[in-house]
């Protein structure tokens, strides 16, 4: 049979990730990308996003999806931002089709969605409110293997877990 391997998958979130926002002793630092840039005066925290995270999440060996209320606005705002192509973007369900039950006992909104997305692809999940609530129902209803990963919203994506993701996903290649 021939034909390609799918990638794994890395869904990505905005707020928290990229932009990093909360507590901190000094100001983030703005990160000039051009004024002509989308978005550029819509969104002031879009200077918070360091432009380095382009070529960093580009480099990794997977399929990067946008996985953020952002939705197609991150293809428009933030991937020209930071030299990444269109991405495919995650579609979320209707408000009012989400399972508050599924809430009540600490599910991620977005943890169902993801496990349908992937349809049994490996995939990793950057965002900043994982728990270990997500990771247990992804391990039991996902066949394929899953990183959910964790990051400090005060900070974003950091060298450290640009490394753990880049390690768990060469693991699969």
């Amino acid at each position: 049979m021939t034909g390609s391997v799918r990638r794994s998958l890395l869904f990505l979130d905005v707020d928290g990730p990229l932009i990093p926002f909360g507590a901190v002793s000094q100001p983030y630092p703005p990160y000039v990308t051009g004024p002509e840039l989308p978005g550029a005066h819509a969104n002031p925290l879009l200077t918070r996003i360091n432009p380095e995270h382009g070529p960093r999440l580009a480099a990794l060996p997977c399929e990067v999806v946008w996985a953020t209320t952002w939705m197609a606005d991150a293809n428009e705002c933030i991937a020209p931002r930071i030299g990444l192509p269109q991405l495919a973007v995650v579609v979320w369900p209707d408000p009012s089709d989400i399972d508050d039950h599924d809430e009540r006992n600490g599910l991620h909104w977005k943890t169902r969605a993801l496990v349908e997305w992937a349809a049994g692809r490996p995939f990793a999940w950057v965002d900043d409110d994982v728990t270990d609530t997500d990771r247990a129902w992804v391990a039991a209803h996902h066949p394929g293997q899953a990183l959910l990963h964790g990051v400090d919203p005060r900070h974003g994506l950091t060298d450290s877990d640009y490394a753990a993701l880049d390690s768990w996903l060469r693991q699969l290649v």
